[in-house]
C-alpha cells in the first residue's frame, strides 16, 4: 500500500490509516465503508468491489511524489491543513509536551527547541527543527503544485 504516502498525509493533518501489512482486500474495504474513510491504493482489484467508486481512490502513479500530486489533484488535498500534528508513526493528534520533556531531546537540537509536542499513543516526542522545515517546504511545494494546476499553469 502506500505507506510513504500516508505518512505525508499525516504530516499535512490529515487522520490517515496505515494498513497493517497482509490486510486483505476484503479487510480493507470493510474499515473504509465501517469508518467512512477513503481508500487510497495503486491496487487496480480494490475498484472492482461494490460501491468501490464511494470509498477508493485508485492511482497511477508511481512514487511518492507523483501519488502525492495525483491525490492533491484529484480530491482538491489541502496540503497545509494543519501540519505536524498528528503522530506521524500512530496518527494520534499530538499534545502539547511538558518542560521536562526538552530534556529529552537531542542535545544538538535542545539549543534551538523552545518547544516540544508528544504522542499520547506512542509517546514520541517532535519539536521543530532542520527536519521539520524541510518536511514543510516539500507540504509547501504539493500545495502551490496543486494551485498552479488550478490555474491551468504547469506546477514546478
Amino acid at each position: 500500500m502506500l505507506a510513504r504516502l500516508g505518512r505525508w498525509l499525516r504530516a499535512a493533518g490529515h487522520d490517515t490509516l496505515i494498513p497493517r501489512p497482509g490486510a486483505s482486500d476484503a479487510e480493507l474495504m470493510a474499515t473504509a465503508r465501517g469508518e467512512r474513510r477513503l481508500l487510497i491504493t495503486r491496487d487496480r482489484k480494490l475498484t472492482e468491489f461494490r460501491d468501490a467508486d464511494q470509498w477508493v481512490i485508485w492511482l497511477r502513479a508511481n512514487t511518492t511524489e507523483e501519488c502525492a500530486r495525483e491525490l492533491g489533484r484529484r480530491i482538491r488535498l489541502d496540503w497545509l491543513r494543519a501540519p505536524f500534528t498528528r503522530c506521524l508513526v500512530c496518527n494520534t493528534p499530538l499534545t502539547q509536551g511538558a518542560d521536562a520533556d526538552i530534556a529529552a531531546v537531542p542535545e544538538h537540537s535542545r539549543r534551538v527547541v523552545n518547544a516540544v509536542w508528544r504522542c499520547p499513543g506512542c509517546q514520541r516526542l517532535y519539536w521543530h527543527g532542520g527536519h521539520v522545515r524541510r518536511m514543510r517546504r516539500r507540504l509547501e511545494s504539493l500545495a502551490a503544485h496543486q494551485r498552479h494546476e488550478g490555474d491551468g499553469q504547469d506546477g514546478p
